[in-house]
């Protein structure tokens, strides 16, 4: 494995790197008054060529979407970062956020100068109060440096909770005072988004990374990843690993180099199950060990590279009862606003329920694929279909493991309930 030096994380071991006198000491804020100097439409380009695309999920290129951006419209134009990280797994923008708010910060600047936008709002769940108040802190001193102020504004909107604010025309309502719930496209938010006007949406992560590519270039950036998927990325190692934390590598490590990196699965355990991108993807297992953690690699091998969320699971953990957790977590987190996803994910939580309980029949697998069926591709947004993911890669590896709750009338993995099977057999 070739070792590249940190981009994101270059300098997350500093005390002051989340001060303005920390960030500038690099070289912070160099990059927006280069790209301030440049025709916006060449910073789309620049961006365009470093092959970056958007780290909250999809991987859609970014520059791209700034280029849908509709120009000469005379309408006001806005910048939205998603900073409502909530995909179980997931704690990549926090520590970002908490390490360097400013160059998130600077990445606003330039992109509200590419995009001809005036004012950006940073949208994060209010439950991460230290995080609110770092980022707060970090624009506060932007404003008062003469950072901001100059033409583009920043807005950081503190959101109340909701998993499903996520997705990012939810989270466009929430910000407009409604109830966060994903909205019918088209249109797209780059025609009629934030208070129906062109609106870009991107991650945390994404806007972080503009300006390093501004300052060093797009050929810079390409040189890392690969050949589809460019650039560093920051990938979320938690679960039964040694150490676990965030590890900024180039997109195409595998799981292998980076628990080689983080001191292996804890000592004395075995690698039974984990997740690419979060719990909304489908399960890998230890066969997957050497797959390419980039965006056609996963998908390659029958997952999406999603948030980057590496769980970790070793042989000790039910892999019929984590799935019936995160199942749980969904069916909460529906918004409601559409049949397949509302009633959908509150059936397939009955009969996780049951079959983890050791109750129903093999038939109930076969309805509970059938369920997730009929959820996949026919929800409003992406919740209904995230929901089905653990479960249908789960009974794809692990059948023999639901069908063991049946047989033996309970979890194999509870100690009573395997007691009780060994008696019943004796």
């Amino acid at each position: 494995m070739t070792k590249l030096a940190p981009v994101l994380s270059a300098h997350w071991d500093e005390k002051d790197s989340f001060t303005l006198e920390g960030y500038k000491r690099h070289g912070g804020y160099t990059a927006s008054a280069k790209a301030l100097a440049m025709d916006p439409d060449a910073v789309i380009q620049l961006v365009k060529d470093s092959g970056l695309r958007g780290r909250g999920g999809a991987g859609f290129p970014t520059g791209m979407k700034w280029g849908f951006i509709p120009q000469g419209d005379n309408k006001d134009h806005y910048l939205v970062v998603n900073a409502d990280e909530s995909e179980p797994g997931t704690c990549k923008d926090t520590p970002l956020l908490m390490a360097n708010p400013h160059v998130l910060i600077e990445g606003c600047i330039i992109a509200c100068h590419a995009i001809r936008a005036k004012h950006a709002f940073i949208y994060i769940r209010g439950e991460v109060t230290h995080v609110v108040r770092r980022v707060n802190q970090a624009i506060e001193d932007a404003y008062a440096a003469g950072i901001l102020g100059n033409g583009i504004d920043v807005v950081l909107h503190i959101g109340a909770g909701a998993y499903i604010c996520g997705e990012e025309t939810a989270l466009l309502d929430s910000l407009e005072g409604f109830r966060g719930q994903p909205r019918l496209r088209p249109p797209f938010p780059a025609i009629a988004g934030l208070y129906a006007r062109p609106t870009v949406v991107n991650n945390v992560e994404s806007i972080a990374s503009v300006p390093a590519i501004i300052k060093n270039g797009a050929e810079w950036y390409q040189s890392m990843g690969t050949e589809k998927s460019k650039g560093t990325t920051l990938y979320s190692l938690s679960g039964h690993v040694v150490n676990p934390g965030q590890f900024e590598a180039p997109l195409g490590i595998t799981l292998r180099e980076i628990l080689d990196l983080a001191g292996g699965v804890r000592p004395g355990h075995t690698l039974k199950f984990w997740t690419p991108g979060g719990s909304s993807t489908p399960l890998f297992t230890d066969a997957h060990l050497d797959t390419p953690l980039d965006y056609e690699g996963v998908a390659a091998a029958g997952s999406m590279l999603g948030t980057k969320a590496l769980q970790i699971f070793d042989e000790t953990t039910c892999v019929v009862r984590a799935v019936l957790r995160w199942t749980e977590f969904y069916k909460h987190e529906s918004c409601g606003k559409c049949t397949p996803c509302r009633e959908g994910t509150w059936w397939l939580v009955q009969i996780l329920r049951d079959l983890e309980a050791g109750k129903g029949t093999e038939a109930d697998l076969a309805k509970l694929l059938d369920l997730c069926d009929n959820i996949m591709g026919r929800s409003f947004c992406a919740l209904g279909d995230g929901a089905t993911s653990p479960i249908t890669s789960s009974i794809k590896y692990f059948r023999d493991e639901y069908i063991a709750h049946l047989t033996q009338g309970g979890c194999p993995f509870d100690p009573v309930a395997s007691t009780l099977f060994a008696g019943a057999g004796a």
